[in-house]
């Protein structure tokens, strides 16, 4: 119907999969403030949906994400939000794991979006890049944060301070990629990997995400009651029960979530 509003931001589902594509291709998909408010809506969704596993996060076109649209900056909008930073996603990702499938650019704030991620798949002709320092600004959205949990500390640092781009195969020789593809490969090697993790039990995805994603920051001395806290939880869970059971009945489980 003619003057019906493109969305920004588009939900697809797959079984246990939520698929959520930013649709910007004429901007990169640059985020602004009604696409972040668009994707932290999808964040909620993925979490609050008992049905749904895990989410591939993607960009419509031939990019994942340039960052922050600067025009809506400069306009004065407030792009990120509060509590939750650019995306929806940079200051609180989703309980559920979160896949970037990633062609193109993910420069900027898309970068930090990426790093926001559970797991990057990315096309070969992929490029990452935190420029911010080129432009008098930092990557306040996370990426200074997280790019050292994920490569060696000085190349994280040349990365911060250079501002240059990272080709895909030297993203991956640092461990920054779970998947490399051909170009254009990016969504299906993603939903492959996804349907790979979507097999197992929905409340044993949450608990590995939550300790692999904070065990780092934990005290030594909190380490094991923080992490039996969370095995308590899905160890008497009847997801557990049923993994157990089909096991030795030779067969897929059925989770329940529960």
């Amino acid at each position: 119907m003619t003057g019906e509003k493109t969305p920004k931001v588009i939900l697809s589902r797959e079984g246990a999969i939520l698929i959520v594509t930013i649709n910007r291709p004429e901007s990169r998909n640059a985020i602004d403030r009604e696409t972040s408010l668009a994707l932290a809506e999808a964040m909620d969704q993925l979490d609050n949906d008992p049905t749904l596993s895990l989410a591939i996060l993607t960009g419509a076109g031939e990019h994942f994400c340039a960052g922050m649209d600067l025009k809506a900056f400069v306009a004065g909008e407030r792009v990120e939000l509060s509590g939750r930073g650019l995306a929806g996603i940079t200051q609180k990702p989703p309980a559920k794991p979160l896949i970037a499938a990633i062609e193109g650019y993910a420069l900027a704030g898309g970068f930090e979006i990426a790093l926001a991620c559970d797991l990057i798949v990315a096309s070969e002709t992929a490029r990452f890049g935190l420029p911010e320092a080129k432009r008098g600004l930092i990557a306040g959205s996370g990426g200074l944060v997280r790019l050292p949990e994920c490569m060696p500390r000085q190349i994280a640092m040349e990365c911060a301070l250079t501002g240059r781009m990272i080709p895909a195969a030297e993203a991956e020789r640092w461990g920054l990629i779970n998947r490399l593809c051909l170009p254009g490969a990016a969504l299906d090697t993603a939903r492959d990997l996804a349907g790979e993790i979507a097999r197992n039990a929905p409340m044993s995805l949450v608990a590995s995400k939550q300790i692999v994603a904070h065990a780092g920051r934990w005290s030594e001395d909190n380490v094991w009651p923080r992490q039996n806290e969370i095995l308590e939880k899905v160890i008497h869970s009847e997801d557990a029960k049923e993994g157990a059971r089909a096991f030795a009945e030779k067969r897929n489980p059925v989770w329940t979530g529960r």
